[in-house]
C-alpha cells in the first residue's frame, strides 16, 4: 500500500544536534552529529513505516514576513539578527549551522527530495503535500501546530488518513497522533486544533493568545461553539450565555484574533510544481544514490560512512 512520509527536516536536525553526542566529528574535527543523527532518524523511520513516497520539507523562510506583519511577536524571541527586506537570522548554534548545508547536499546526493517554498515554512509545505496526497500520510515533527492536519480519513470516501509521528520525546519514542489522541490530550478534534492554539496562544511561537484563556477554557469554548468564528459570534451577541468576563476578554482580543487565525493555520495550497516523491530506488529513474560520485565525496569528507550506508540499505530493502 502506498504511504507518504513527510519530514519536518529542521525539527529533526535540531533534535539530532541536541540529542546526538557532539564528539561525533568529521576527519577534520567539524561536528557532524546533526548530519549523522538525521540520516539515522530517516533510516529508522523508513524501516519502521516502509513508505513508498518520501520528502524532506524545508524552511525556505523560517519566519515569513507576512506572518510577522500580522503578529509582530511571531518567533521574535528566536531572532538574532534582523534583515530588512530579507529573512531574519534565526538563533542556531554555530556547530549546527555549519552542518545544515552538508545535510542538504547529502540528501540531494542520496536522492531524497528536499522541498521548500519561498516565503513559507516547512509546515506549509507539509500542509500542502498532506492535503493533496492521494494516499495515507505520516508527518514526522516535534511541532504541535501540525496536529491540525490530522484526520482519520478513509480511502473509499476520497479522504486519506493523516497521522503525526510526534517526536517530542525523541524519534525512538515518538507518539503516533491520530484524531482520537488529539481529543484525548486536548478535548478538541484535530480539525479544531488551529483555533484551539490561536485561543490559548503558544509561547514557543510568540503567540500571546487571548488573555485568561488557557487549554480548558479554549476547549470548552470550542465544544460549545464549534470553531473560532462561532466563538467570536457568541462573544459579540449579548444574548449568548457567555460569562461577562470571558466575553470581554474575547472582544478585547478582536485585533489579535483577526490576525492570529491566519498565522496559525498552515498553508494547504502552495504551488510546489511537478514533483515526484517516490522512494529513491523504488521505481525506474530513481537510482540510489542519485549522485554516487557526490555522495562518495561527501561521505569521505565528513565521515558519514555507516550512517549513509544504513540509509541506502533501508531505501533499497523491499
Amino acid at each position: 500500500m502506498s504511504r507518504l512520509l513527510l519530514l519536518d527536516t529542521a525539527s529533526l536536525y535540531f533534535r539530532a544536534y541536541f540529542g546526538v553526542p557532539d564528539s561525533i566529528t568529521a576527519p577534520d574535527g567539524t561536528p557532524v552529529n546533526a548530519v549523522r543523527g538525521l540520516l539515522d532518524f530517516i533510516t529508522r523511520l523508513v524501516g519502521q513505516y516502509r513508505p513508498t513516497h518520501l520528502a524532506c520539507c524545508w524552511d525556505n523562510d523560517w519566519r515569513p514576513q507576512w506572518r510577522v506583519d500580522l503578529i509582530p511577536s511571531y518567533k521574535a524571541h528566536r531572532v538574532v539578527e534582523e534583515v530588512p527586506a530579507g529573512t531574519d537570522v534565526e538563533e542556531v548554534p554555530d556547530p549546527l549551522a555549519v552542518q545544515v548545508p552538508v545535510i542538504a547536499a547529502t540528501l540531494a546526493a542520496i536522492g531524497i527530495p528536499v522541498l521548500g517554498a519561498d516565503g513559507y515554512e516547512a509546515d506549509d509545505v507539509i500542509g500542502t503535500l498532506a492535503t493533496s496526497a492521494e494516499m495515507p500520510v505520516d508527518v514526522v515533527t516535534g511541532d504541535r501546530d501540525l496536529f491540525q492536519l490530522v484526520q482519520d480519513g478513509a480511502a473509499d470516501d476520497g479522504d486519506f488518513p493523516v497521522r503525526v509521528l510526534y517526536t517530542a520525546r525523541g524519534v525512538r519514542k515518538h507518539e503516533v497522533v491520530t484524531d482520537a489522541v488529539v481529543q484525548r490530550k486536548y478535548a478538541v478534534r484535530a480539525d479544531q486544533y488551529a483555533d484551539f492554539a490561536t485561543l490559548r496562544g503558544d509561547s514557543s511561537d510568540g503567540l500571546p493568545g487571548v488573555a485568561g484563556v488557557g487549554d480548558k477554557t479554549a476547549a470548552s469554548l470550542l465544544a460549545s461553539y464549534g470553531d473560532l468564528a462561532g466563538i467570536r459570534a457568541a462573544a459579540a451577541d449579548p444574548g449568548t450565555p457567555l460569562a461577562a468576563g470571558l466575553r470581554g476578554k474575547l472582544n478585547a482580543a478582536a485585533e489579535y484574533l483577526d490576525a492570529a487565525a491566519a498565522v496559525v493555520a498552515v498553508a494547504r495550497d502552495l504551488d510546489l510544481g511537478e514533483i515526484d516523491l517516490r522512494l529513491p530506488g523504488s521505481m525506474p529513474g530513481h537510482p540510489v544514490p542519485a549522485d554516487g560520485e557526490a555522495l562518495e565525496e561527501l561521505t569521505e569528507r565528513w565521515g558519514l560512512g555507516s550512517s549513509v550506508q544504513r540509509l541506502l540499505d533501508a531505501l533499497t530493502t523491499d
